[in-house]
């Protein structure tokens, strides 16, 4: 009865219904199913995959041992995976047995029948089992690895970027891993890499985030040792090796540039994916999408392709010689038979007629293969002329993309980082990409010289047709020429601002010189100091400049470019140059010699391939202004900081606009005041200094800009100093006093007098702030809020002052001082800054006592000190002072 109920209600559902309930009823029977048997079917696979054989006891001692060290959830690891592939799989099952059933007709009265009952089984199985598989192998994967590699679904489905890299043609990676990053360290840290490296954005302007790369780049060398230290198989000896050189080279060189590793790293991940996808034609699910412009990755690519292009022509030649020598047996053939007739020729009764005329046939025949040989010959040479055409094309788009963008931009980043700047250099990167080019050029140089080689054994030039080849190799060699001489660049620039007999480095780099084995002669580098004028010379006629050309003398100027085997760099570090004399042009209108801008000429020559090709290079340092006494040292520093701010790519030496819109110059300030205290300008710190430079002639809502005589060389209202060295003062001396203060925001510095005082007359007494002095070169004051509701302001203190007692413990010592602006008690911002106060002050070694400074403002810290003479505070004590303050002792 209860049968016939169930059929019945059966046939009161319709076909989606019975699909819903068929595949609800499956996923939760299959669930439970699964779920109860989980720790003993994770058992079953381990033995499956392992070379133990399988006893009850072995089996209990697995799962003792995985509750022991991973824990009992461990037990049911890859369950999750079961879960997906079993839900699935059980739901799609009994469905389609249902519906196999329906198809097949089997519930009707005639058509049931145990074949047919088999066969919809059968089918329901296959659909399922097609349907889950991908699942299965996820959960197989995950119930037998270790944890780190697979430790939850995600990341088994995810199939790693490496896992497809392998299935990728052999030689695909050859120019992504090399010396520089050995591919052992991918393969065997690949789920650590592709874990820790893909998902981490850079953030160049974020300190705390340039800590974490550095702890991550150390973290990867660790994993690398400890990988290196636990092979101890014999034949992977080699691996070992491999493993913990790449863990020593990556200490010594990227120690001190972690980024620098962290980009590469990500680059030649990037490059993976880029290959993967152009093979596969399939974007990778799962993983992060890293940014596929990444310029690096494209040129990792363009060099891939024409390295394979490279061989491609190899191929190309190699058959064109085969085809070549052919001809020429044939050829020499063909003579023996013409050379035979012609023999017959003379002796008339020596032979039959017909004889003669098998010769003659077979002398044609070996004509025509003779012309054929030609035709294809030409053919092969032709379409040798045209690929190698095409691959110059395309190494001089990708040479003019890692010249004038990459390196350009390289050295551009180097000049702004003078102006304080983050710099990440990239610089081993784009020499690994300019050691490619030099390598590829040099092999198609090789390639066009080797058909100029064979050409000379058949000289085939038929007419009409123009021979492509000997102008391709004047453009190869002009293009390895433009690379050589234009890798010759400045990795660490002299000081800017050049101090007369002081010491001063400089260290100089040839990017492509290990590839091209220049150390194997190691070239000589001089520097002179050129002019202006000189350098425009320089550049424009493009040759070296002659010893007596130069505007002054350099001690220790000379030096041998080294290659450093482990860094794979050729370079020279000049670390003893000292500048004696300098020669100095002529001054116009109101300029001053810190006005004056020179430059260091560094210039070499060498030769490559057995002396074949000979190379003068030279390259300029950034501008650099000499001075002879430190008191001109902060102009010097104005004009190579608008220098380095505003320069443009290409520019004639050493031109920079005489005017620049505020919001730049605004940003530059900024740039160089946290580089020198740690903490960026606020937009009203820039709003403050924009109507100082304008001299109160600034609106916020006009495109203003600001001229060089505004900045350096005008004085401000009212003050015999210019903008320049008001900020330069103040810059100063919060980089030597008051750094922590600053950081902290304790103090508000740019303010005026007035505003300060409108800002504490609302406050309680005893409320104080800190602001920068306007009538002072490198001075700070205190204003605060007196008994009497008045706000008066401290003298303000300078360097000398701070050399005797900090703004800390100056802060300390005023006990009318008690709150800083609005209402934060002094001990909390300044607190950690106090010099720690001992009651018994020992002696010096003279047997004196040595006496405590307070500083002390007379009528206003309520304490009484013997023999003190009073004083008006309310009038400067010092009459050449501009501004009112009131004095401290």
């Amino acid at each position: 009865m209860a049968k016939t109920d169930h059929h019945n209600d059966r046939k009161n559902l319709n076909n989606t219904q019975i699909v819903i309930t068929s595949l609800t009823a499956g996923a939760i029977a299959g669930a439970l199913a699964k779920t109860t048997i989980a720790p003993l079917d994770r058992t079953k696979i381990n033995f499956q995959i392992g070379n133990k054989s399988y006893s009850t006891k072995k089996a209990f001692k697995f799962l003792v041992k995985t509750l022991r060290t991973e824990g009992f959830f461990a037990l049911w690891r890859g369950n999750s995976a079961t879960m997906a592939r079993i839900v699935p799989h059980a739901a799609i099952q009994f469905t389609a047995y249902e519906q196999w059933k329906k198809i097949l007709r089997v519930d009707q009265a005639q058509g049931r029948s145990p074949g047919k009952l088999f066969l919809a089984g059968s089918l329901a199985g296959v659909t399922s089992q097609t349907i889950t598989y991908p699942l299965d192998l996820a959960r197989a994967r995950m119930a037998v690895t270790p944890k780190q590699e697979y430790a939850t679904l995600r990341d088994d489905l995810n199939m790693s970027l490496w896992a497809k890299v392998q299935q990728l043609p052999p030689g695909s990676l050859q120019q992504i891993y090399g010396d520089h990053f050995p591919i052992e360290v991918r393969h065997y840290l690949a789920q650590y890499i592709e874990e820790k490296f893909w998902d981490l954005e850079p953030q160049p302007d974020n300190p705390q985030h340039e800590q974490y790369i550095a702890g991550l780049v150390n973290s990867l060398i660790q994993e690398i040792e400890n990988k290196a230290a636990v092979v101890t198989d014999a034949e992977y000896f080699l691996t070992k090796l491999k493993l913990a050189e790449a863990a020593k080279m990556f200490r010594q060189r990227y120690s001190a540039s972690p980024v620098q590793l962290f980009n590469h790293i990500r680059n030649c991940l990037a490059a993976e994916l880029r290959l993967v996808q152009a093979a596969g034609g399939e974007n990778i699910t799962g993983l992060p999408s890293l940014v596929l412009s990444n310029s690096g990755a494209e040129v990792l690519q363009k060099v891939s392709i024409l390295r394979s292009r490279t061989q491609n022509t190899a191929e190309d030649l190699r058959k064109m010689e085969q085809e070549l020598e052919s001809f020429a047996l044939l050829y020499h053939e063909c003579t023996k038979v013409t050379a035979h007739l012609q023999q017959l020729s003379t002796q008339p009764n020596a032979q039959t007629p017909a004889n003669i005329q098998q010769l003659q046939r077979q002398k044609e025949k070996q004509e025509q293969l003779l012309n054929q040989k030609v035709a294809g010959l030409m053919q092969l040479r032709m379409a040798l002329g045209e690929k190698l055409q095409e691959t110059y094309q395309l190494l001089s788009q990708l040479q003019t993309h890692v010249l004038d963008e990459e390196l350009t931009r390289w050295k551009r980043e180097q000049q702004l980082a003078g102006n304080g700047a983050t710099f990440n250099s990239n610089l081993d990167t784009i020499q690994e990409w300019c050691e490619s080019l030099a390598e590829l050029i040099w092999l198609n140089r090789q390639q066009i010289k080797e058909v100029e080689r064979l050409k000379q054994r058949v000289p085939l030039d038929p007419p009409g047709v123009i021979d492509i080849l000997p102008q391709l190799l004047q453009e190869f060699t002009q293009l390895l020429s433009t690379l050589v001489t234009s890798t010759f660049i400045i990795e660490k620039q002299p000081p800017q601002v050049l101090k007369t007999n002081t010491r001063f480095t400089a260290t100089v780099r040839l990017l492509v010189g290990g590839k091209l084995n220049v150390h194997m002669t190691p070239p000589q580098v001089r520097v002179t100091i050129i002019s202006e004028s000189q350098a425009i010379m320089q550049l424009k006629n493009d040759k070296p400049c002659k010893s007596g050309e130069s505007s002054g003398e350099i001690l220790n100027n000379t030096g041998t470019m080294e290659y450093q085997q482990n860094t794979r760099q050729l370079s020279v570090s000049f670390r003893n140059m000292q500048l004696k004399k300098i020669k100095r042009a002529e001054k116009k209108g109101t300029e001053s010699v810190m006005d004056e801008k020179f430059s260091l000429l560094f210039q070499s020559q060498f030769s490559v391939g057995g002396g074949e090709l000979m190379f003068q290079v030279w390259t300029l340092s950034l501008p650099v202004v000499v001075i002879v006494h430190g008191n001109q040292d902060p102009h010097a520093v104005a004009t190579v900081t608008w220098d380095n701010a505003f320069s443009e790519s290409g520019r004639v030496p050493f031109a920079v606009p005489d005017r620049v819109p505020w919001n730049k110059v605004a940003e530059m300030l900024s740039l160089k005041f946290r580089a020198a205290t740690g903490r960026c300008l606020t937009e009203d710190n820039l709003r403050f200094l924009a109507e100082k430079a304008f001299r109160g002639n600034y609106n916020e809502t006009s495109n203003a800009t600001l001229s060089w005589a505004q900045f350096c060389k005008e004085p401000l209202s009212e003050r015999n100093f210019t903008f320049w060295e008001w900020f330069y003062a103040i810059m100063k001396l919060t980089r030597e006093h008051l750094r922590g203060p600053w950081v902290d925001g304790a103090i508000m510095g740019f303010v005026r007098k007035k505003q300060a005082e409108e800002m504490l007359s609302s406050c309680n007494c005893g409320t104080f702030l800190l602001r920068f002095s306007d009538s002072e070169l490198g001075g700070i004051t205190i204003a605060w809020v007196s008994d009497s509701c008045e706000v008066f302001s401290l003298q303000p203190f300078t360097h000398k002052d701070f050399m005797i007692r900090s703004l800390a413990d100056r802060v300390a010592d005023l006990n009318h001082l008690v709150c800083l602006y609005p209402d934060i008690s002094k001990d909390i911002p300044f607190g950690k800054y106090y010099t720690p106060f001992q009651d018994n002050q020992p002696t010096s070694n003279n047997g004196y006592v040595r006496p405590q400074l307070v500083t002390h403002v007379p009528g206003f810290t309520g304490m009484s000190y013997p023999n003190t003479p009073q004083h008006q505070f309310m009038q400067s004590p010092d009459p050449t002072r501009d501004t009112p303050s009131v004095a401290s002792r």
